[in-house]
């Protein structure tokens, strides 16, 4: 069993979830705006399911499937949301996703933490290409990826249900040989 890495940016740190993160990750992610723009999240957010998240994060990551990480702000350990690396296809390629509490958007630090992801998905664990998706209704999300130069891929129209709506969804990705020209 290895520990959950830590990856450090300018003004963030992102770190393995803690228990104690747990009532945090409750209110933040527990906010209908969140929910409303994620596949993943449920609203309401109940007790007992931020608990049951973070305890499946190790397990995850030591059979290679995937890396979640607490995104907190440096000088006060305020944590922010979260950013993931999921269904990791070892050496090959990973989905990011990422959530960021309402109180903290549009102040820079998921575009922060993702280029951080990024560099620790093809750096560390050697992947050739990591992609994501978004709702087509939220545009921020969007914008995210491209400032981290991921490139439109297409759109999946109507392909998932959220709430009862059918909703498209948009696809970026991005190759380790472009990432590298980038990061230059």
């Amino acid at each position: 069993m290895s520990q959950l890495p830590a990856l450090e940016t300018k003004r963030l740190l992102l770190r393995p979830f803690a228990m104690a993160d747990a009532k945090d990750v409750q209110r933040l992610a527990g906010d209908r705006a969140i929910a409303d723009t994620t596949l993943n999240i449920p609203h309401p957010y109940g007790d007992g399911m931020a608990e049951e998240w973070i305890s499946k994060h190790q397990e995850t990551f030591d059979q290679e499937k995937g890396v979640t990480f607490a995104i907190t702000r440096k000088p006060d350990g305020v944590l922010l949301g979260a950013i993931s690396l999921m269904d990791i296809s070892k050496g090959r390629q990973a989905e990011l996703g990422y959530w960021i509490g309402k109180p903290h958007w549009n102040q820079g630090y998921c575009t922060e933490a993702a280029s951080a992801v990024l560099r620790y998905g093809f750096s560390v664990l050697g992947l050739i290409r990591i992609h994501a998706s978004f709702l087509t209704r939220n545009p921020a999300s969007g914008r995210v990826m491209q400032k981290l130069s991921m490139r439109h891929e297409g759109c999946r129209r109507q392909h998932v249900m959220k709430w009862g709506k059918c909703e498209d969804l948009e696809l970026y990705g991005i190759l380790k040989h472009e990432w590298g020209e980038i990061a230059k």
